[in-house]
């Protein structure tokens, strides 16, 4: 019954927005917090997520603002995505069914009252609402930029007028120190993330773009010189399960493959290796044109997985010694300018085995080609 009245009163609230009719009121009594949920397991939901609570028990009233939905069924979802107009969209439903899938999916909830007067909570929530039905609805997702927290974010600084709100924590440090901890436990996603994204995330990360730096900031946040929010409550406790470490995502399976593949010298499977890193190359270097994503703008990856390794595979099959050889000692200098490069970044130690790998496998084409080259001679010799 309970979320029957929930949906009734949703239900009213969009026909009045829907109508510019007058916003329902809330009574003094209601309660607008923020929710910060607990980062899962899956790779949508690594980070954690945001979202705000309007709670008034007068009127029965208990709906959550969600601004981190998206519709898989858009048409061309993935190139949306990685072109960087892929339009997520503010939705609003009953605070039970938002607890129910966080109860299902075992992450933790919790909730930040905010002290803000009853103009401000009124104002707030009429802001929500106009949202839901307004082109504010929909915005257009960026990692860092613009998501569910930065949008929560705004929307609480602009309702107070003034940016009460500010980032208090891991001040020192880039986007990718900040990011890197999150996927500890998740070695190829992280090896993944750190490919693909660029220059612009080893700037400082001065942007509150984080569920957990958010809270952290609601802490300390003031206005008029009182605290903004009350201390943080659990609304939901998750049980900690000891999964088990994956046998295969981790760092040594990593290992494992390059020293495989190095060992085998086999000229095909080297040629392969170089083939494929190589088109990786060409996407690390043209996706930032096609993409809004400035995440993945000026990719200093593209030194490891380079394009003219291409070269080096094609010269070396058509027995051109001479730019065989310069295409390697090309590669071989972007590998130290890149190492230069790599050194106090956190991943240094992901792209190790790989330019170890590089180096090894670059090598042994110059081998190949020697031996190729003293088989040729020895070739002419003999027809001679």
């Amino acid at each position: 019954m309970h979320s029957i009245k929930n949906w009734f009163l949703l239900l009213f609230i969009f026909v009045s927005a829907s109508f510019n009719a007058q916003q329902m009121p809330l009574s003094k009594a209601a309660k607008i917090s923020i929710l910060t949920c607990e980062k899962g397991n899956e790779l949508y939901s690594l980070f954690g997520h945001t979202a705000i609570r309007v709670k008034d028990e007068a009127s029965n009233l208990d709906i959550v603002y969600n601004y981190g939905t998206f519709d898989f069924r858009t048409e061309n979802f993935y190139l949306k995505f990685i072109k960087g107009n892929l339009q997520y969209f503010v939705s609003a439903y009953p605070y039970s069914d938002f607890y129910e899938e966080y109860v299902q999916e075992n992450r933790s909830i919790y909730e930040q009252v905010l002290r803000i007067s009853a103009p401000q909570k009124q104002q707030l929530f009429d802001a929500l609402n106009t949202t839901l039905f307004s082109d504010e609805k929909y915005y257009t997702y960026k990692f860092i930029d613009r998501n569910c927290t930065t949008m929560v974010v705004d929307k609480v600084n602009e309702t107070l007028g003034e940016k009460c709100v500010v980032k208090t924590s891991h001040l020192d440090q880039t986007y990718r120190e900040i990011l890197f901890p999150y996927l500890e436990s998740h070695f190829y996603e992280n090896l993944g993330i750190n490919i693909i994204f660029g220059e612009k995330v080893d700037r400082n990360g001065d942007i509150l773009f984080l569920p957990d730096e958010f809270m952290e900031s609601l802490k300390t946040a003031k206005i008029n010189q009182l605290l903004l929010a009350e201390n943080p409550i659990t609304l939901l406790q998750s049980q900690k399960i000891v999964f088990p470490k994956s046998l295969w995502n981790n760092y040594y399976t990593f290992c494992i493959a390059l020293i495989l593949l190095v060992v085998s010298r086999k000229k095909w499977l080297y040629s392969v290796y170089f083939i494929l890193t190589g088109l990786l190359g060409i996407f690390l270097l043209t996706v930032g044109f096609y993409s809004f994503h400035e995440e993945l703008l000026f990719n200093y990856n593209s030194l490891l997985f380079n394009p003219s390794l291409l070269f080096v595979v094609y010269f070396f099959y058509k027995n051109n010694f001479k730019w065989l050889k310069y295409s390697v000692i090309f590669n071989f200098l972007c590998l130290f300018i890149y190492l230069i490069i790599l050194f106090n970044k956190p991943n240094f130690t992901q792209f190790i085995p790989m330019i170890l790998s590089s180096i090894v496998i670059l090598i042994a084409f110059c081998r190949f080609e020697k031996e190729k080259r003293n088989g040729i001679t020895i070739q002419k010799k003999s027809s001679e």
